[in-house]
């Protein structure tokens, strides 16, 4: 089963993530207003469709939790594209493994500190949407243990927008029949990245 969003809600959630370009201003009153409707309606959704979350644990899982948006966490980065796209193939929550192409990898500044992850679409799959898996200081934590994902839409700048504040929980993270991948090594910072959903609250600590 698919480990990913369902359509409507990853449009909205790659469309919040984007900005006029890698030095625009940014509009915080707006950007937090865009963060905020495209997690309400990903709540909508969620609790109307019949997937990912089962319908008996609608009430445990919604409203979905997050830190705060924080215009800090997103940043311009540039894609080194690899020669070629080789398979990696990742393990996942079911104990499977999911063939991906590593198209290259994402280089960037946060918060003042240079880090890169690496970009991958399913094998055999057109390059639309980028597929960044990872995991951070707060990775089993504060947020979902598998690690958490980024979607980010390709430009025709080789400039990307990466932001942490629409990183969301694998679908696994609601029902185990979903098959997640993990993030690779390469895509596991050292830094606490305080944005983005955090663990359900039918899994967090405590619960």
């Amino acid at each position: 089963m698919r480990a990913f969003l369902p359509a409507a809600v990853a449009a909205l959630v790659v469309s919040a993530a984007c900005t006029s370009g890698p030095s625009a201003p940014v509009d915080t009153q707006a950007y937090v207003k865009q963060i905020a409707e495209a997690r309400a309606f990903k709540d909508k959704t969620f609790r109307e469709e019949p997937e990912p979350i089962p319908r008996d644990k609608i009430d445990m899982f919604l409203p979905l939790r997050y830190y705060a948006p924080d215009p800090s966490y997103a940043a311009p980065a540039e894609l080194k594209l690899a020669n070629e796209r080789p398979v990696f193939e990742m393990p996942t929550s079911t104990g499977k493994l999911r063939r991906m192409e590593r198209v290259g990898v994402l280089e960037f500044l946060l918060r003042g500190q240079p880090m890169s992850l690496a970009a991958f679409v399913e094998e055999g799959q057109p390059l639309e949407v980028l597929f960044v898996p990872f995991a951070d200081l707060t990775t089993g934590k504060d947020t979902y243990p598998a690690g958490r994902y980024l979607e980010i839409r390709p430009t025709s700048t080789g400039f990307y927008n990466i932001d942490f504040n629409t990183a969301f929980n694998p679908t696994c993270a609601y029902n185990a029949t979903y098959d997640c991948p993990y993030p690779p090594a390469s895509n596991r910072l050292k830094v606490a990245i305080l944005a983005g959903e955090k663990t359900p609250a039918e899994k967090a600590p405590g619960a």
